[in-house]
């Protein structure tokens, strides 16, 4: 058969859910095209139901997660980086192909994805002397105060950088110990399930991440609504749908944090430790000192 007669096979990626890449239960798929229009491939279009699949898979890696050490938390970020370094190539390609940037740009993006999961790698053994403290207090104790993450953090990632974006949203949150949804609507999800793969091939415990694309609007008051999600990031949410998050949230005393869509998610601004701040608790601690 010939290249003109050929019917070309196009990707249709899943989700990202318990580490498997399970079929959206609805059946309902979204077709992305390349930058000339022509169909590439399909993504899910995540339901109510994949949403609260995620949410349970996320809840039970919980506490193997935060139970482990920083150290190994780590560790487990670098390996993050060390796959997506090796699928450098076919991630440029998407960002070129899907995303529209230029071979410098998608090539700066891949870069900076990479260097980014390094560095907050390089905090999650650290975080916790800056952010936690020793107390003066006018009795023979020690008292500490000491941060523990939030719990099952949903996200909707934000939509003008289909990777660094992505990244720079995931990696402080799971450093701590939380667990994370990600749900993701931009022109180029694939991107996002291309780096699923990679998490797929990483050390990352199955159900600590965990990738849905879909269609934001449609979710929204499920992910607000949800009694077992423990926070809620947004990034770019007017301020209608901030509201209608934040009173939601409100039922089941979820924290929220609304974000800005960054005009350079390469400024130093977002990776520092303080972005880990919004999903910890801080918790004191006394203990009495022994004659």
């Amino acid at each position: 058969m010939s290249d003109d007669e050929r019917l070309p096979v196009k990707k249709t990626y899943k989700l990202y859910i318990d580490g498997s890449f399970p079929r959206t239960e609805s059946g309902r798929y979204l077709q992305i095209a390349d930058q000339d229009g022509s169909l590439f491939a399909n993504v899910c279009r995540a339901s109510r139901k994949d949403f609260r699949d995620a949410v349970r898979a996320a809840r039970e890696a919980l506490s193997g997660w935060s139970g482990r050490t920083a150290f190994n938390r780590g560790q487990i970020l670098y390996r993050m980086a060390e796959m997506l370094e090796s699928r450098r190539a076919g991630m440029q390609d998407h960002l070129e192909r899907i995303a529209g940037m230029t071979e410098q740009e998608a090539e700066d993006e891949v870069q900076a994805s990479i260097d980014r999961l390094v560095w907050y790698a390089g905090w999650a053994d650290k975080f916790e002397q800056v952010l936690g403290s020793t107390n003066p207090v006018s009795s023979s104790h020690f008292n500490f105060t000491v941060p523990e993450p939030t719990g099952v953090i949903a996200g909707f990632m934000p939509d003008n950088s289909p990777l660094l974006g992505l990244i720079s949203g995931l990696a402080p949150i799971i450093v701590s110990g939380n667990t994370f949804v990600a749900i993701v609507q931009n022109d180029a999800p694939t991107v996002a399930m291309e780096f699923a793969e990679v998490l797929n091939n990483s050390d990352v415990p199955a159900g600590v991440v965990n990738v849905l694309t879909g269609l934001q609007d449609e979710l929204r008051g499920h992910v607000s609504g949800h009694r077992d999600v423990d926070g809620i990031v947004s990034y770019g949410a007017s301020s209608t749908e901030q509201e209608e998050i934040a009173l939601e949230a409100a039922e089941s005393v979820t924290r929220v944090e609304f974000e800005e869509n960054a005009e350079d998610w390469n400024d130093d601004a977002h990776q520092s430790p303080y972005r880990i701040l919004p999903f910890v608790e801080f918790k004191t601690a006394w203990h009495p000192i022994g004659k």
